[in-house]
């Protein structure tokens, strides 16, 4: 386990948490360790039954889900607990307390972000993809995708950001100012060793506020470069990956062939 003297270093480098906090369980009774803990960015802040001798409080920092444990003295470690036949014994409570409705707010902010359909509006899955037009490796991951996509069992929703190039914008904005803009993305992802898309003139306003938005929000999310794609994986968790995913990644992203 790690000393709380190491996690606020963390913390502190992580810097503030990039979600919105739910609602805190802290109160007046609260730890001091955990209220010096929450100035540092632990966030979301709930208390759980840790047993007699120990309180509890899953929390959230740089966006992923920890367990605090507060002893007796004042003090408290970080990490998982781990019962007599190794297995963890709060990766549920910190799944249900903190994790799910993390994931859950996540998801919420991308459907109404500003995106491009790729794929069967009936798709049984949706993965969503921060692309900028000149990303090759968002194109890498749009050819990778294609036996999922094809075959209608996933639908990958493209939240459009102009980042990589000084035309990126303007191609951005010329596939969201077209009367069919999953006609345009697939134009610019298949022609993409050719330049892909022309460049719109220009960028209208309010297009300028949908990719800054976009770009707010991948930011947000911890991205730092495209593509940033979040989904869901099998158990349920809201799960994230920077750059192209690797083939075993992949395959467990996009679900059975």
């Amino acid at each position: 386990m790690i000393s709380t003297r190491h996690l606020a270093s963390a913390i502190a480098c992580l810097g503030l948490l990039l979600l919105a906090p739910l609602a805190s369980a802290a109160g007046k009774d609260t730890p001091a360790v955990i209220r010096t803990l929450e100035q540092k960015g632990l966030g979301n802040v709930q208390e759980f039954d840790a047993g007699p001798n120990l309180r509890g409080f899953a929390g959230v920092a740089g966006q992923q889900p920890i367990a605090v444990y507060v002893t007796p003295d004042g003090n408290a470690i970080v990490g998982s607990r781990v019962g007599a036949d190794g297995s963890s014994l709060d990766e549920q409570r910190l799944h249900d307390l903190v994790a799910k409705p993390m994931g859950e707010a996540i998801l919420a902010k991308l459907k109404a972000s500003t995106w491009v359909q790729d794929g069967k509006s009936d798709a049984p899955r949706i993965i969503y993809t921060f692309s900028d037009p000149n990303c090759p490796y968002c194109n890498r991951f749009f050819q990778a995708a294609r036996p999922w996509v094809d075959a209608g069992k996933v639908q990958l929703r493209h939240v459009m950001v102009g980042v990589i190039k000084a035309d990126s914008s303007t191609k951005a904005a010329a596939i969201l100012t077209a009367k069919d803009r999953t006609a345009a993305l697939l134009q610019n992802e298949h022609a993409f060793a050719a330049g892909g898309i022309d460049p719109a003139p220009g960028v209208p306003a309010g297009i300028r506020q949908q990719l800054d938005a976009n770009q707010a929000l991948m930011s947000e999310l911890g991205f730092r470069g495209t593509p940033g794609i979040v989904y869901v994986d099998a158990d349920g968790t809201v799960q994230r990956a920077n750059g192209m995913p690797q083939p075993e990644q992949l395959d467990a992203m996009m679900g059975p062939r």
